[in-house]
């Protein structure tokens, strides 16, 4: 039988994807204002805060049935990345639906999960439902330009509103990936990399085009990119990753080796799709991303800037900055951009266990294990509360959908029984974690 939540869990979404909340480019006041009247609407009192004109977020607080506990946090960002109609097959802020799909820029970053939680504590609200513990709830800004005016903002200038909060869940994890025909994968996050956003100067001397120029900093910066860009870090396993592979490795029937280097890339080769999925949490890396120098074609610019996106597995940035230090020719400098720690937590205790068991109800198939986020997301900024952060969205995709490339991609789109799946698993786990 279909609950009122999954049945209004699609339009939910489709409302939330006609705001455009672009960002740099738009603001979250609309969108913030629509939810918080879907709040309201059921009767839940809430707060919107503007950290600067048109950076909303909403807070709510949910009673549970044993306020003794820590309460749990569950966040979602309202803004996403901007998108240009014109690559896309549908307007990517229609919110349409089309072949068992909605389409439309945040359709799975993050506003499904915004729907699914906006769908699950309005069903509580009108049932009178409880969740086993006190709950939070956080409709954020700015998270697609590192938070700084919605997560951080929050967690600088109003902590209090995070008081009693042990533990999250945010975007990042929770999502399906197909092993076969059969079975499935399910990454919770429980691990990031960190942040290393790079500006790089190259300093030389200026000069005449048609001189030769032994000092030329576009050429100092260009090889400096190249060493960058060409360069393979070795892998590091860290705990979370690890275990993926050992729990891939055991369902495939086979033992994952991580002897050394060699006996790694061989183990690897065993894992089927899982080898390529992996690839980005098993090292460091570090992308030159921009390039900016010189103002005319017969002036050797003194000056050359570039931008390099530096991203570090938890307790190896020290690794990727004598790395990238060791590659730089002398006259090329580092400054920092954007720099953000990487989270590792522990994959235990009850709230893991009830993610778990969510899971498994609603997909017998499917394999919670434990995952390393490539990026970055608001979980960052929650930790500097002492909060255990975790990524779980309860999303189960077609075997079909590639759903990495949908990320921040063209066409981006959410299965509408994705959606329903995701409530389901979102209402189990609010009653028994």
């Amino acid at each position: 039988m279909t609950t009122p939540a999954e049945a209004e869990v699609v339009d939910l979404c489709a409302e939330l994807i006609r705001f455009d909340t672009s960002n740099p480019t738009r603001d979250e006041r609309a969108c913030a204002e629509w939810v918080q009247a879907q709040l309201a609407e059921v009767g839940i009192d809430s707060e919107l805060i503007e950290s600067v004109r048109g950076r909303a977020n909403v807070i709510a607080r949910i009673a549970g049935t044993d306020p003794s506990r820590g309460a749990l946090l569950v966040h979602g960002h309202l803004d996403v990345v901007p998108a240009d109609p014109r690559e896309w097959r549908v307007h990517p802020f229609a919110g349409e639906i089309r072949d068992g799909y909605l389409w439309g820029r945040g359709a799975i970053d993050m506003k499904d999960t915004v729907a699914v939680v906006l769908a699950t504590v309005r069903h509580f609200a009108r049932t009178g439902l409880r969740p086993s513990r006190d709950l939070v709830l956080a409709f954020l800004a700015d998270e697609e330009a590192g938070g700084r005016f919605g997560a951080h903002w929050l967690v600088e200038h109003r902590p209090e509103l995070f008081d009693g909060v042990t533990e999250a869940i945010g975007e990042g994890g929770g999502f399906s990936f197909a092993l076969d025909d059969t079975r499935r994968l399910y990454p919770i996050e429980n691990a990031q990399r960190g942040m290393a956003w790079m500006e790089l100067t190259a300093t030389g001397r200026a000069g005449h085009g048609s001189s030769p120029n032994d000092e030329n900093a576009v050429t100092d910066l260009a090889e400096s990119l190249t060493r960058i860009g060409r360069h393979t870090p070795p892998v590091r396993l860290i705990e979370p990753v690890r275990a993926l592979l050992a729990e891939t490795a055991r369902l495939y029937g086979t033992e994952f080796d991580d002897t050394d280097q060699s006996s790694i890339e061989a183990s690897l080769d065993k894992l089927g799709p899982v080898k390529d999925f992996i690839q980005v949490v098993l090292r460091n890396s570090a992308n030159p991303t921009m390039l900016n120098g010189g103002y005319q074609t017969n002036v050797i610019p003194g000056r050359a800037t570039a931008r390099v996106d530096g991203r570090f597995l938890p307790g190896h940035e020290r690794e990727l900055l004598d790395t990238i230090d060791a590659l730089l020719l002398p006259s090329v400098t580092r400054a920092w951009v954007n720099h953000d720690v990487a989270l590792e937590t522990p994959f235990e205790g009850p709230l893991v266990d009830a993610m778990c068991a969510a899971v498994r109800a609603e997909d017998p198939d499917g394999h919670p294990v434990p995952y390393c986020n490539p990026g970055g997301t608001d979980a960052k900024a929650f930790t500097k509360l002492g909060i255990r952060a975790y990524g779980f969205k309860g999303l189960r995709l077609p075997h079909d959908l590639d759903y990495g490339r949908l990320f921040h991609g063209v066409d981006e789109r959410v299965p509408l029984e994705g959606l329903r799946f995701g409530v389901r698993v979102m209402t189990r786990l609010w009653r028994s974690c």
